[in-house]
């Protein structure tokens, strides 16, 4: 009995020695992969009663676990969209396989890098098959409140939607200076005339006047302007008019005092924006607040535009993309602007390592993980999302190279066990002869 046990612990040995080979070869076969999370083996001894005086020798188990919780070193790319985790968290993917198949929801997977790069349809793919999942943002820019315990509302990336778009002018940034000369009495009271481009919501220019016309009294000086906007993208007439009023005081002269809406219009003057609605929709016009000349003053007796600005662009065609720390994918466009199409989260579970392995570097949530939850990238537990970057293997090649000596001897004196046993058979057998 006690020989057999022996030879039993024996071949235990050789079979768990051989396990942990087996880790080791795949860890070192994989050093090289991005996202590879490595393998190992524990050895737990098992006891066997026996009779009394007498030991039986109940040899060893084996169990392999893999270490996902542990982050991989970062390395730099020349792709935007490589994408790593500074942190904990993983990225929404899905098979592209599972794409073709719309009477069911998208199977998820779980990844901690990949590289993406637009398919034939604009789908963000990597070469592995994988498609990076995230919440569409709406035509505003703005992300609606999604789900975060589940991946309802989670879709492929796809570029293809936003390959063309227009940005429409919400803004307009008016500094100009009005002559103070103008608005004295035996002035001429002509108008000034203003024309700034802007875009509408179709990406076509239009243009926009503002009109200036001083209000020259019979005695003395007025300092008080009539200010008419005209959005020509619905014709000649005014669309709204204000009364600008000017300081001539000593400390604060030619700054705004006061501006009046007429009609088709408001003024905001905590932010110093005359609200106008245009063709397109609403339009920001800021002239600056009471009190300061930092946009719109009246002095001296020039007429002069110092800074005139506004945001919007005609159509553009996409020319890249980028993701920032925070998960949100922009399209970057030939004609200057950037759109935010989607966020990406970064699903979080409380046990990453009980997270079930599948091909590609990829995992799904299992009873023993824990129940997941999408986060924005950089907030809570998850660390932000970084682009132009991958996760390298965490293999250490040294380690595994000493635990590959370590397991040779130790396959060896499992086998010298079993010799061994074999031999002192022989010689039980040997004495009857």
């Amino acid at each position: 009995m006690t020989l057999s046990s022996s030879m039993n612990a024996g071949v235990s040995g050789l079979n768990v020695n051989a396990s942990k080979l087996a880790t080791i070869s795949d860890n070192i076969a994989n050093s090289k992969t991005f996202g590879y999370k490595r393998v190992d083996a524990d050895f737990t001894a098992m006891t066997l009663s026996g009779r009394a005086g007498g030991y039986v020798a109940g040899g060893v188990r084996v169990s392999t676990f893999r270490n996902i919780s542990t982050q991989g070193s970062l390395i730099t790319t020349a792709n935007s969209m490589d994408i790593a985790i500074g942190g904990r968290g993983f990225l929404p993917v899905t098979p592209s396989s599972s794409l073709a198949d719309t009477s069911a929801a998208l199977p998820l997977r779980l990844a901690t890098t990949g590289s993406f790069r637009p398919d034939a349809e604009g789908v963000l793919t990597s070469n592995s098959g994988l498609v990076l999942m995230g919440w569409p943002a709406d035509p505003d820019g703005t992300f609606p409140p999604f789900p975060r315990d589940s991946a309802a509302g989670l879709e492929p990336v796809n570029i293809a939607h936003n390959q063309f778009a227009a940005n429409p002018t919400t803004e307009i940034q008016l500094g100009i200076n009005l002559p103070a000369t103008a608005t004295q009495a035996g002035g001429t009271g002509d108008p000034f005339d203003l024309s700034i481009e802007y875009f509408d919501n179709l990406g076509t220019t239009q243009t926009m006047t503002a009109t200036f016309t001083p209000i020259v009294p019979a005695t003395g000086q007025s300092n008080q302007w009539t200010m008419e906007i005209t959005d020509l993208a619905t014709g000649a007439a005014p669309i709204a008019e204000f009364t600008v009023q000017f300081d001539a005081t000593t400390a604060t002269g030619g700054s705004l005092l006061s501006v009046t809406p007429v009609y088709g219009g408001v003024y905001n003057a905590a932010t110093g924006d005359m609200n106008v609605t245009f063709d397109r929709g609403p339009v920001d016009i800021n002239i600056g607040l009471l009190g300061s000349n930092n946009r719109m003053t009246q002095l001296s007796s020039s007429f002069a535009p110092i800074n005139l600005s506004k945001n919007g662009a005609p159509t553009g065609n996409v020319i890249g993309m980028e993701i920032d720390k925070n998960g949100v994918v922009s399209a970057n466009y030939d004609t200057g602007f950037a759109k935010e199409i989607f966020r990406v989260p970064l699903i979080d579970v409380p046990n990453a390592n009980a997270l079930e392995a599948l091909p590609n570097q990829t995992y799904a949530v299992t009873r023993d993980s824990g129940a997941m939850f999408l986060w924005d990238a950089g907030s809570g537990p998850t660390g932000e999302t970084i682009g132009y970057a991958r996760e390298e293997s965490t293999t250490d090649i040294a380690g595994e190279l000493t635990s590959l000596i370590q397991t040779q001897r130790a396959y060896s004196s499992n086998a010298k066990i079993i010799q061994t046993v074999d031999e002192m058979l022989q010689e039980t057998t040997n004495i009857k002869r």
